[in-house]
């Protein structure tokens, strides 16, 4: 699918486990009630079953939920195959329970639905599959096989064949209906905690390289003074030892060996120190930023003012924010990864607001999912190969992650087709490809000193 990509697992893969407290739990709850039912039912409503086999049955739910309280530790956690026997076996029970108590003619009936509700919710699809159709199979038997409903009088307690199909559909319905919704919810909520996930992970990243870009800018910037005296005494030195060839060989090297730390350090980090100056940028120099890591990859990538600076004001000084800089650089690698041959990058800000337009000349966005744009674990794209796609390294939850964090700055983004956005826009008419529009209120993003012009402050000790 152009300009969108996305992994996905399976929910309730493998690596998915459900703990035997939360289960040994549901099923005293289940005891209990089971419990209740049959001592209302033979004391206070006097009706006549097989109570010996009904306390019989519930007494197996009994002895296998204290056997697994004492057998299996208290952390244990079931596998995917432990927890779908657990609750077929539970199934089952409930089943034989029901066989005794009249079957579909019992309104506790619709119970059976209860276990593939939770199948639904820890299982994968097959085993919620099974335990649905083996509900729906159990379901039908108990319409014609089943102890039926006695009085202590001797009569017969049914409900007319009309309802009885009635209730058989009812459950028939609920299953397949619970079991799909329980699913679908339970899966997106899965998806969603692995996006945060990863959009965490990602914004911890960018932290740790800011802070370690501003750990090197700062020693760049405290070195360089002693730096500087090593060079200017070790030229002097040299100079002083023209008769001592050798000590001047030496006083060379100093000098050299000064130059090569001020290169390494340079190298590493961008010249300044761990104040201001590394915590803001102006708007332009931020947009180059986020771009830097594909500037290099075969495409043309290109910056625009399209701000009326005798109006709108001098480019705007904006916080380095590592969400906004890792967010911005997962929209201009999508854009690179599907674009032809040019990207572009305008940038336009007026009183209230600073925006900031990334667009392609590539395919852009099939429009049955422009309105999901954003949305974690997109499954399905349309095959491109990978030559398409130069450089393309597989963001997976590159859009969600940048909508996640620049959102959280304050920002409101719009997905579009150029194709659609440019039509009639003179000199916009190659930018046919995907459009993202990003934009903020200018105090959210703006540096509190617009001028650039507050003070420093004193140099910061490094503490070795």
């Amino acid at each position: 699918m152009a300009q969108t990509h996305a992994t996905s697992q399976e929910f309730g893969s493998g690596r998915q486990s459900v703990p035997l407290r939360t289960l040994i739990m549901l099923r005293w709850w289940a005891v209990i009630g089971q419990l209740a039912a049959l001592l209302v039912a033979q004391y206070v409503l006097g009706l006549s079953l097989a109570f010996g086999l009904c306390y019989f049955v519930v007494g197996l739910s009994i002895i296998s939920n204290v056997t697994a309280y004492f057998v299996f530790p208290e952390n244990k956690r079931l596998s995917q195959r432990e927890t779908l026997l657990v609750v077929l076996f539970d199934m089952l029970q409930l089943s034989v329970l029901l066989y005794l108590t009249g079957g579909l003619h019992n309104p506790f009936s619709i119970l059976i639905v209860g276990p593939v509700t939770v199948s639904a919710s820890a299982l994968t699809a097959g085993s919620t599959i099974f335990l649905g159709g083996t509900a729906i199979l159990i379901t039908s038997l108990l319409t014609r096989f089943y102890m039926p409903l006695t009085a202590q009088n001797g009569q017969l307690l049914f409900i007319p064949d009309l309802f009885l199909f009635g209730n058989w559909t009812a459950i028939l319905i609920a299953v397949v209906f619970l079991g799909v919704y329980s699913r679908w919810i339970v899966s997106e909520m899965y998806a969603m905690s692995e996006a945060l996930q990863a959009t965490q992970m990602a914004l911890a990243r960018e932290q740790k390289l800011t802070d370690l870009g501003g750990v090197v800018a700062a020693a760049a910037h405290e070195l360089g003074t002693p730096l500087a005296t090593i060079k200017l005494t070790s030229a002097e030195l040299a100079e002083e030892l023209d008769d001592h060839p050798d000590l001047r060989d030496d006083a060379l090297l100093i000098r050299e060996q000064a130059d090569r730390c001020r290169d390494i350090l340079r190298s590493m980090g961008r010249a300044g120190k761990d104040d201001l100056h590394l915590r803001r940028a102006p708007l332009s120099a931020l947009l180059e930023e986020a771009a830097e890591p594909h500037l290099h990859r075969g495409k043309d990538i290109r910056f625009e003012i399209v701000a009326d600076i005798a109006h709108a004001g001098p480019q705007p000084t904006v916080l380095r924010r590592p969400e906004i800089i890792h967010g911005l650089r997962n929209l201009i690698q999508n854009a690179v990864d599907f674009s032809r041959n040019s990207v572009w990058i305008d940038s336009e800000w007026s009183d209230t607001n600073i925006t900031v337009r990334i667009m392609d000349d590539g395919r852009g966005y099939p429009q049955q999912f422009l309105g999901r744009i954003g949305e974690p674990f997109i499954r399905r794209r349309a095959a491109r190969s990978d030559a398409q796609r130069p450089g393309y390294e597989g963001m997976g939850l590159g859009l969600f992650i940048a909508k996640t964090l620049l959102e959280r700055s304050g920002a409101d983004l719009t997905f579009a087709n150029g194709s659609d956005s440019f039509r009639k826009r003179e000199g916009y008419s190659d930018r046919t490809g995907a459009f993202v529009e990003v934009s903020w209120p200018r105090s959210r993003l703006e540096s509190d000193d617009r001028q650039g012009r507050q003070s420093l402050g004193d140099n910061q000790l490094i503490e070795t």
